[in-house]
């Protein structure tokens, strides 16, 4: 059940990237810091991080994180396709 959250929520989150990866920074904050709380704003700071010095473009970079926060190995594989979808 929870992967198809993490499929939903990221399949939005790829409607509506237009303008590039860090305009999902704000939409990552309220969904999953303050909404869901299934990171913290310490954590978030450091995917951050992460996500900037990690080669790839921001936005799968945290897809890819907070899907496998969210639901481990299978998480991950499905936000980063979600993210992608509309794209293609």
């Amino acid at each position: 059940m929870k992967l198809v959250l993490v499929f939903l929520l990221f399949l939005k989150f790829g409607f509506l990237c237009i303008g590039g990866g860090y305009m999902l920074v704000p939409l990552y904050v309220d969904e999953f810091v303050e909404k869901r709380q299934w990171i913290s704003h310490e954590e978030f700071g450091d995917l951050m991080a992460i996500t900037q010095i990690t080669p790839g473009p921001i936005g799968i970079n945290g897809a890819t994180f907070l899907g496998y926060r969210a639901a481990g190995v299978p998480g991950a594989i499905v936000a980063s396709a979600a993210l992608l979808m509309p794209s293609f």
